[in-house]
């Protein structure tokens, strides 16, 4: 399953700017929310040691996460991403809380689609950049 494979992960590692911009569009049709938990804390980072496939904890990560209700629809949705952005989150969470209430599903869905492929292509560039610093060394 790659980093991009649930529309979570996608919403999560996309534009802060893109996801708030499209949730914005979003809340007129959804009607009241509440919000239930709206803020920041830090998270252990787990690692897997590539030799001996051992769980550790990296260190920290600040995080925002949102959990809301849509009052009309009584369905929650959550959201979290790195950093400090809870408004960032507080989308996610929207935009989850939509999807679970089948509402504008498939406009959602096109735009989760969009931020994937948006993602990829980035993902994509910077392998090319670090794969362009590739050093080959003979040993003898």
């Amino acid at each position: 399953m790659s980093n991009y494979a649930h529309p979570l992960s996608v919403l999560s590692q996309a534009s802060a700017a893109s996801v708030k911009a499209f949730t914005e569009l979003l809340l007129p049709v959804l009607g009241p929310i509440d919000v239930l938990r709206n803020r920041t804390g830090i998270v252990m980072l787990p690692a897997t040691d590539s030799v001996q496939g051992t769980r550790f904890h990296m260190g920290e990560v600040l995080m925002a996460e949102a959990h809301i209700r849509l009052r009309d629809h009584a369905t929650e949705g959550y959201g979290a991403c790195v950093g400090r952005d809870v408004q960032h989150a507080l989308a996610v969470a929207i935009l989850d809380a939509t999807l679970r209430a089948n509402l504008q599903t498939a406009t959602v869905q096109q735009f989760v689609e969009s931020q994937r492929v948006t993602l990829i292509e980035t993902d994509a560039a910077l392998m090319r950049q670090i794969e362009s610093t590739r050093v080959e060394m003979e040993t003898f």
